[in-house]
């Protein structure tokens, strides 16, 4: 088979050996760890995130208008 080196910083480094089990090897560690990972499965799980978000650019965009008018005296 063939291997691949990769750089990992040492934060994910000792976050991936914290999960690897005894018998693992990394790479065995890596494939338990992300097989049927399918990020559709989390689509719509966080509720309320549109409107959030909505608001967050109406505000944003409240201020930018205000500050623009203390700025050029509009």
């Amino acid at each position: 088979m063939a291997t691949k080196n990769i750089t990992v910083a040492e934060d994910a480094y000792e976050l991936l050996k914290a999960h690897k089990r005894d018998d693992e090897s990394f790479s065995d560690t890596i494939r338990r760890l992300t097989e049927g990972a399918d990020v559709m499965e989390y689509a719509g799980s966080c509720s309320g995130l549109a409107e959030t978000a909505e608001a967050a650019r109406s505000e944003l965009e409240d201020d930018l208008e205000e500050k623009g008018n203390e700025l050029f005296g509009q």
